[in-house]
């Protein structure tokens, strides 16, 4: 498999940024992901970090160097990096537990999946047409577009379009919407962003850069014109792009091989632990995946072995 990826984020007008992306690969498969710590609640940016985490640590355990069915992993996997937040409120007396959106992708073979819970979005281009988006966790969407008149009272934007339904660390369980396999081509883009992109730029712009330029030239112009739009009180912007070059095509400058890994060595630029976040190793499931999260920085250093 091969692929070009670049991601980006930017601070925008708020305290700190609570969001937080990354990606890791075995020769087989690759996985994608990027949460959005949601404000308004304790650690936004522990939540998304542990949620990248445990994500990238299940995909570590169970990329061997597939995924058997890659739907049901992104459901287990996100599902366990909320568990893993509310241990980390109980296990530490908080009062209301950090919360976080998440949207993570897989690519396997010449097939993508994709899962989602809260606002965070994928957007899927192909050529100049918009093939697939995710649909928000927010009560905008859940109840459709806004009349003529509400948007003209709105000031021409969606009511409450950061009011969600569901997200990862809420006291119930999360909605966790998956989808695929969509059959990729060489050349079709995937983008995860926070709602600090999408909530400033249309869908139309972001297709229409995705579709006319370079990724390493469109993300950060897209992440630079939210800033731009939004203006001083701009939420924070991140965004993670793939450009699927396919398993057989001749490598491209600067594109990602998975080829020459092992079937045992994974990747990872997702960081392996956060000072002060070290979930309990209590249930043996989960003792699992806090294992493999110590295990990421060796494993990056043994595929930086096998590659040189």
């Amino acid at each position: 498999m091969k692929f070009n990826v670049y991601q980006v984020s930017r601070k925008g007008g708020r305290p700190k940024n609570e969001d937080r992306m990354g990606y890791c690969y075995t020769r087989s498969a690759g996985l994608f992901a990027l949460a959005d710590g949601m404000g308004g609640h304790p650690e936004g940016e522990v939540a998304s970090q542990l949620a990248l985490q445990t994500l990238a640590a299940t995909f570590q355990r169970d990329a061997k160097p597939t995924l058997k069915d890659p739907l049901r992993f992104l459901q287990d996997a996100v599902l366990a990096g909320h568990h893993q937040l509310l241990r980390y409120a109980t296990e530490r007396g908080l009062l209301d537990t950090p919360r976080t959106t998440i949207v993570a992708c897989i690519l396997q073979g010449n097939a993508a999946y994709w899962a989602h819970c809260g606002d965070s979005r994928l957007y899927l281009i192909r050529g100049d047409k918009l093939v697939a988006r995710t649909r928000d966790h927010s009560y905008t969407e859940l109840h459709g577009a806004l009349s003529p008149a509400g948007k003209a009272a709105a000031g021409g934007h969606a009511l409450n379009r950061n009011v969600l339904f569901t997200c990862l660390g809420s006291p119930g369980k999360p909605v966790v919407d998956t989808a695929g396999p969509l059959l990729l081509q060489p050349g079709d883009r995937v983008m995860l962003c926070s709602d600090g992109l999408w909530g400033s730029v249309a869908d139309a712009q972001i297709t229409e850069a995705m579709s006319s330029r370079a990724i390493s030239d469109a993300v950060p112009e897209l992440a630079e014109q939210a800033l731009r739009n939004a203006g001083p009180r701009s939420d924070n912007v991140t965004v993670l792009a793939v450009e699927f070059e396919g398993t057989d095509s001749p490598l491209a400058p600067a594109a990602v091989s998975t080829r020459s890994l092992g079937d045992e060595v994974f990747a990872s630029t997702i960081q392996a632990s956060l000072a002060g976040s070290e979930p309990a190793t209590e249930e043996l499931d989960e003792a699992e995946i806090e294992r493999s999260i110590r295990e990421i920085n060796e494993a990056i250093k043994r595929s930086s072995q096998k590659k040189t």
